[in-house]
């Protein structure tokens, strides 16, 4: 297929993958549990976002130039992708969290069927996630640029 062809759309597909499967590796090596379902989650360690984002980018430059059209794209794509992920999506499940203990601390109050289910608070990334994620973009950026040519 000519779209996996493509050096841009490779190295991001396989940072993607190869950082949802780092998380279910990274669980199984500390808590010492099978977690597949990571696999399409979002959030944790390290961040899929910005290695998808970043091999991305390393992919636009290593075929482009620094100086092209399409790193620039490429770029300022990858810096709001990032922003998001430690900034609203963070804020958006630590928010998720005081609200799952105030429904904790106020659960007698619903009746057992009425009552409201917890909220997924594992949305965004710390710095460390991101700048895991990141190393791992920029690598497959490179490994996609030496299997291709």
């Amino acid at each position: 297929m000519k779209l996996f062809d493509n050096p841009l759309i490779l190295s991001a597909l396989l940072a993607m993958v190869a950082a949802q499967i780092a998380k279910v590796l990274l669980i199984l090596l500390t808590d010492r549990r099978w977690a597949p379902e990571r696999m399409a989650e979002t959030g944790g360690m390290p961040s899929s976002h910005s290695a998808t984002v970043s091999a991305l980018c390393t992919s636009t430059a290593i075929n482009y130039g620094v100086e092209s059209a399409t790193f620039a794209i490429a770029l300022v794509f990858g810096i709001i992708v990032i922003y998001d992920a430690t900034g609203v999506r963070r804020a958006a499940g630590r928010h998720a969290e005081i609200l799952n203990e105030l429904l904790e601390e106020f659960s007698h109050l619903f009746e057992e069927s009425k009552r409201p289910k917890a909220l997924k608070t594992l949305l965004g990334h710390t710095y460390p996630q991101v700048f895991v994620g990141s190393g791992f973009g920029i690598a497959m950026g490179f490994i996609v640029d030496r299997l291709l040519n």
